[in-house]
């Protein structure tokens, strides 16, 4: 049977997919933890440190695999996926599909987003409730909020040194009420899937739409296994 491996964004954390996880307890399911998120910026990873991150967890699944990369969560497992790694499709959540040599910042143009507060060795998100979790629920919104890390600076500066989307098969989830990633942002990496879907959610559809979101995980499931 297919096995999911969910990728959170920044300054999240696994947690942020359990409305999701709950909506597909039929589906063998696992998550990473990135370094680069954490309550303490002397110890933040960067993206070398999130794509081994990844690489582990996938070594220790047998069968097929499906990797779902939320925001930046598409920039570790982009590095981490090869034609070796077991992974049979690649999943985009209004997410980063980058190339080889870009980095976030790159990809957004060399300036950090008026909602990033930067630190020297962190970066925090300002005014989350409206750029993460608009069409979330308040309470759920509240809940995030408050579980929210700080996020390395250098993951954010790392480039790519591999694509695995140009080696495996990967569909795009453009989120159309996202506040996060402009809609011509996804819809410009999207070209780099071979299949795009669309949903009328904002940047986190796992906690606003996760039924909707499960139906079309496990199509691209039963599709990869």
């Amino acid at each position: 049977m297919t096995t999911l491996v969910l990728v959170h964004g920044a300054w999240h954390g696994p947690w942020a997919w359990q409305p999701l996880v709950d909506s597909m307890d039929d589906v063998p399911i696992r998550t990473v933890d990135l370094p680069s998120v954490g309550p303490d910026a002397d110890g933040l990873g960067g993206l070398d440190d999130d794509a081994a991150a990844v690489a582990a967890v996938l070594a220790g699944i047998d069968g097929p695999v499906v990797v779902v990369a939320h925001s930046y969560g598409g920039i570790p497992a982009t590095e981490a996926v090869t034609a070796d790694s077991g992974v049979a499709h690649l999943v985009y959540l209004c997410s980063f599909q980058l190339d080889v040599g870009d980095s976030l910042l790159s990809s957004v143009g060399g300036v950090a987003p008026p909602w990033w507060e930067v630190h020297d060795g962190h970066i925090t998100a300002r005014t989350p409730e409206d750029v993460f979790y608009n069409g979330v629920a308040p309470d759920l919104t509240a809940l995030s909020v408050a579980r929210l890390g700080l996020q390395s600076r250098t993951s954010f500066q790392q480039p790519l040194t591999n694509a695995g989307w140009t080696v495996v098969p990967s569909t795009y989830v453009v989120c159309e009420r996202d506040q996060a990633i402009p809609v011509f942002a996804q819809e410009a990496m999207s070209q780099r899937s071979g299949t795009v879907l669309r949903m009328d959610a904002g940047h986190s559809p796992m906690l606003s739409h996760p039924a909707e979101l499960a139906t079309s995980l496990r199509s691209i499931a039963a599709a990869a296994g």
